[in-house]
């Protein structure tokens, strides 16, 4: 499957097939055959009718994308004391078919699905003549998919199922194709005439501040059966208490702030809170700023462990915790009826706000592609403000990752929180010192021996001119010694027995050699 991406990181399903060598595919088919189907994998033959082909490449675009595999029959069909590669049917079972569906899988979907990538495995089939199998992985998609005539289909644990209609609605709104902030609401148009509307207008230099007029010109009012109506979008901006506003509707739009003693919530009879929980409301602008001074203000004060005296230090850039909590108002799933929480414990700091990740994004792949806009309303108004707490550029994330690495901290975890009632994305930053590379250099060749230099690249995220220098520096340092009878080409390096250490400081004849050496 990687081996396509290192080819060609765009490959759509019209261009040329990618071919292994035979050494590699047949480590690849051999893996293949070991695996059993699951939620990202699916064998399939291409004898007969093709439906069950286009489910799966659907099924997998709406969920977490996966592989297809072309030419293996399915392990559930084998008999007692068959081998594993009586399962290779190949694409020549019926290679007009297997024609067929490679030429008609852009007509067969809607929308059309064009992040496809192919991989052809050459093998020798169940029946002893040549063959191939071929591989096609199918990404995680940021639109919804039906098959033409056929229905929306989802990817269970190991098989695909249809969707009703409530839930290709429910699936549009997790994948961010819709947004609740576009949903006309209830509510009167003079609850939307406040300070914040007003110094909305002023930044905009609009004269006219009447909302009634200002807001269908500016996309966020629309004409309903009761008169005109204000968007979501438009009471998450304006509105003093757009929770309040909401709480009939089903939804939430507030901050709750839980400061812990210690690394873990105790759920007894006393909570381990600090202090009381802090609610925070009001609109969008507003909200933002109040959480983060608060939350700021609390990792300032830090916390004094019970017993011991130790006050802990919170060491991370002000700049994440803003875009963290800006973040969490912005692209939060407004549908859902769950406030955004903020927990700060001793060692860490989470923010977890409703809603998965929008689009194909992954906790992944969210470092290179950076946020996707679920709310692209809310983010584009609020710009709009004095002090805006984000330019809707799409650079907030890698910065996040930018910042933690310089602060030498942990990078950011993002992680789906799926077992829930409300299925929410948790973003944790750990007050914790990343190892140095030559902690994790040290670590690794206690765990499985000698380094070399593409593991120190590896490790170090660095290159192999880089990498060399590196392990030269400690070896003159005397913290490694390059392994006996290796070849220059092939150099590995371990750390120095008592024997080597002492061999070293008679050869040097310089007592305070190693006083600069890191331990």
């Amino acid at each position: 499957m990687h081996s396509t991406e290192r080819h060609n990181a765009s490959i759509v399903y019209t261009t040329p097939m990618i071919d292994l060598n035979t050494a590699q595919a047949a480590d690849r088919i051999a893996k293949l055959l070991a695996n059993p189907e699951s939620r990202t994998l699916e064998f399939k033959r291409i004898s007969g009718k093709q439906s069950r082909m286009y489910e799966a490449v659907c099924a997998f675009a709406n969920s977490e994308g996966g592989l297809l595999v072309i030419g293996i029959g399915d392990a559930k069909a084998m008999k007692p004391g068959d081998k594993p590669q009586s399962r290779l049917f190949g694409i020549e079972e019926n290679p007009e078919g297997f024609d067929d569906f490679r030429r008609e899988l852009l007509n067969r979907f809607t929308p059309p699905i064009t992040r496809l990538h192919w991989l052809r495995l050459p093998c020798t089939l169940h029946n002893g003549q040549p063959g191939h199998v071929v591989m096609l992985r199918v990404e995680k998609s940021d639109q919804v998919h039906t098959v033409v005539g056929n229905g929306t289909w989802t990817r269970m644990d190991a098989s695909n199922r249809e969707l009703s209609a409530v839930e290709i609605a429910d699936l549009t709104y997790q994948r961010g194709v819709k947004s609740a902030e576009t949903l006309p609401m209830p509510v009167a148009l003079d609850l939307l005439n406040t300070d914040a509307w007003r110094s909305y207008c002023l930044t905009r230099g609009l004269a006219d501040m009447d909302v009634a007029v200002r807001l269908p010109r500016l996309g966020l009012a629309v004409p309903g059966e009761a008169g005109l109506q204000p968007l979501l979008a438009a009471l998450l901006l304006f509105a003093d208490e757009p929770g309040a506003l909401l709480a009939g509707q089903g939804m939430r739009a507030d901050i709750r702030v839980f400061h812990y003693k210690g690394k873990a919530v105790q759920r007894g009879e006393v909570p381990n809170l600090l202090l009381p929980p802090k609610t925070i409301t009001g609109p969008a602008i507003e909200q933002i700023a109040k959480a983060q001074a608060y939350v700021l203000e609390r990792l300032a004060v830090g916390l004094t462990m019970e017993g011991s005296g130790f006050k802990t230090r919170y060491r991370y850039p002000e700049r994440v915790i803003k875009e963290a909590i800006t973040n969490a108002v912005v692209h939060r799933d407004y549908r859902l009826n769950r406030d955004i929480q903020i927990r700060i414990f001793d060692d860490r700091v989470e923010v977890e706000s409703p809603g998965r990740l929008p689009g194909n994004l992954t906790p992944a792949t969210i470092e290179k592609t950076g946020s996707v806009p679920r709310n692209s309303l809310l983010a584009r108004h609020l710009r709009e403000f004095p002090n805006p707490p984000n330019v809707d550029a799409g650079e907030g994330v890698p910065m996040m990752f930018a910042q933690m690495e310089q602060a030498k901290l942990y990078e950011p975890l993002y992680r789906e929180q799926l077992e829930t009632a409300v299925p929410t994305l948790v973003v944790t930053l750990l007050n914790l010192e990343r190892p140095t590379v030559w902690d994790e250099v040290s670590a690794w060749i206690d765990r499985e021996g000698a380094i070399s230099n593409v593991k120190l690249c590896d490790i170090a995220k660095v290159d192999t001119l880089k990498a060399s220098r590196m392990l030269v520096a400690w070896r003159d340092q005397g913290l490694l010694v390059p392994v006996p009878g290796r070849a220059k080409r092939n150099m590995a390096y371990t750390k120095p027995t008592t024997a080597d250490a002492e061999s070293g400081s008679l050869l040097s004849g310089l007592e305070d050699n190693n006083a600069g050496i890191a331990k």
